[in-house]
């Protein structure tokens, strides 16, 4: 094993449990219900089924904060002072300024230890999609890869990792402004669910939109049928997220596990985290996995 630690944001949507148990350090976003603020510490302070009933309330407006430089600086500088060598993935930059003031941070500290690695990568990745790829980092380092392979490998291959969200629900985007009231009234009458995606450049996008949650689920199936590595014979992990929709989670998980023998252990099934719930709401199923091409 390579001595040297890995980090993320909580962003990466992986439980407290699998960060524990993969040996990956987190730093926590910010959250507001209205005006309280919260740190987004894996459900610890809340727990998500509450914080998802609670942005079901109509008075309830919630939003996020990103970590900042001082806070960063902090995070690292303890690590660093006990002669670690850290890789830190951020969340995508096509979502969140954090990997602006994870840099700043680092260059600083850079100063401080000079005899010291600290390596900031943007993932371009987003939910257990950053996750996939933090594990994917973990299994390099327990492999006894070195900090700087792991990084260049992550460089390279970070825009492998498919992104494909879906809604059952378009009250949420309604509420953010990103669908109009009309639109979302006649989207919710025809059952339209939007099935979206992460570009290359790290954000979110609309691709399609589908009626009925059952078609917008197969239609994400068979977008991991049609360009996830190797095929049928794909043999890497498959990670899903989702807030509040776990037995939607589940049937997806199934249909996968299924179709692909070869896959890495069963679909890992994951809480969206306070963060990525708090712009997407309840009901969101998101499905990751390893293509054989770059996004």
């Amino acid at each position: 094993m390579s001595n040297f630690i890995l980090s993320c944001c909580s962003t990466a949507d992986l439980s407290l449990e699998y960060l524990l148990s993969r040996d990956i350090k987190y730093v926590c976003f910010h959250y507001f219900i209205n005006d309280k603020e919260y740190l987004d510490d894996l459900g610890q302070t809340m727990s998500l089924p509450e914080f998802y009933r609670m942005m079901d309330e109509d008075d309830i407006m919630t939003r996020t904060s990103q970590i900042n430089v001082t806070e960063y600086t902090e995070y690292f500088d303890k690590m660093l002072a006990e002669g670690n060598d850290i890789l830190h993935l951020t969340l995508s930059s096509g979502i969140s300024g954090t990997v602006n003031s994870a840099r700043l941070a680092a260059e600083d500290l850079r100063k401080k230890y000079p005899e010291r690695k600290l390596i900031i990568i943007d993932t371009l990745c987003a939910s257990s999609g950053y996750g996939l790829l933090v594990d994917k980092a973990a299994d390099l380092r327990d492999s006894g890869m070195s900090i700087d392979d792991t990084a260049k490998w992550i460089e390279e291959n970070k825009l492998r990792v498919n992104h494909w969200f879906y809604s059952t629900t378009l009250k949420f985007y309604i509420r953010g402004g990103r669908v109009s009231k009309p639109a979302g009234f006649i989207g919710g009458l025809l059952g339209i669910c939007p099935l979206l995606h992460v570009d290359d450049a790290g954000k979110l996008i609309p691709m399609e939109k589908i009626r009925t949650k059952q078609k917008t689920m197969e239609a994400a199936f068979e977008k991991m049928v049609a360009m996830c590595q190797d095929g049928d014979d794909y043999s890497e992990k498959c990670f899903i997220s989702q807030s509040n929709a776990k037995e939607d989670a589940e049937a997806l998980a199934a249909l996968i596990e299924a179709h692909f023998h070869k896959m890495n252990g069963k679909v890992h099934i994951f809480d969206i985290g306070t963060v990525i719930g708090s712009h997407s709401g309840p009901g969101t199923i998101a499905l990751f996995f390893w293509g054989k091409d770059a996004r």
